[in-house]
């Protein structure tokens, strides 16, 4: 009888089974792979800081990283990338990329360097799940992170300060989004009739800017602009998370 496999993440909240890129990248791909997993939030317990989210326990093994833990799936037959051709799987690791490069440093910014939103949102939402005293620990030291990530990437001569680079993040950011919705076109899913693992990383990336509740937000006002990707996140989130997941 094969192990059961237990995912650790971050909670859901605003209609998403976890407000958490990475986690939901995870969860998204179990769904679409039909790995069954019992997903424990990590909410309101000491691992809000100490561990390191998504990571997957089965039996013995504890895989960490959306990219390893998709990888420990797929040699558990779990594979929703079986009928990608060639061409496909590598146009798959170049929208990752893409995603990596142009996106994430415009979604950091905005849920926790831009201070309007760090403020009335990220900030109080991580603090009432983690215990006291961690309330006070976790939101910062995400945000410290996520600006030295944003100036270790992009704060090259001559952008230096943040303030300097954000022009060029959301500039990138928004490119990346507009070539998103042009290759998704009117499909439902980027390759075929069915999600594979890119259309996981899409609706990991995409999905809380489309959901949240962001006072402040040029990027979550570009990509409402852009239909077909919100729908994408809402097709998903409708078809296979349902009623089902928990804060939904």
């Amino acid at each position: 009888m094969a192990a059961s496999m237990e995912v650790r993440c971050w909670g859901g909240d605003w209609g998403l089974p976890s407000v958490h890129t990475e986690s939901l990248i995870v969860l998204a791909y179990a769904k679409f792979s039909g790995a069954k997993v019992t997903v424990s939030p990590i909410d309101w317990t000491w691992r809000t800081l100490t561990a390191t989210v998504p990571e997957l326990v089965c039996g013995d093994s504890t895989v960490a990283e959306p990219t390893q833990i998709l990888n420990f799936l797929r040699k558990q037959r779990f594979n929703a990338d079986y009928e990608l051709t060639a061409r496909q799987g590598a146009d798959t690791m170049a929208y990752i990329a893409l995603l990596e490069e142009k996106l994430r440093p415009a979604l950091l910014h905005t849920f926790w360097v831009d201070a309007e939103n760090y403020a009335n949102l990220t900030r109080p939402w991580f603090a009432s799940r983690s215990p006291f005293p961690l309330n006070f620990l976790v939101p910062s030291r995400h945000a410290n992170k996520a600006l030295s990530r944003i100036l270790l990437t992009k704060g090259e001569s001559p952008l230096h300060t943040i303030t300097e680079v954000e022009g060029k993040i959301y500039s990138d950011a928004k490119e990346c989004l507009n070539l998103l919705s042009h290759r998704l076109g009117t499909a439902n899913y980027f390759f075929g009739n069915s999600p594979a693992s890119l259309d996981a990383f899409v609706f990991g990336f995409v999905a809380p800017l489309h959901k949240a509740s962001l006072p402040s937000s040029p990027l979550q006002s570009h990509l409402r602009q852009l239909a077909n990707l919100t729908h994408f996140c809402d097709n998903i989130l409708s078809l296979y998370f349902g009623s089902s997941h928990p804060d939904g």
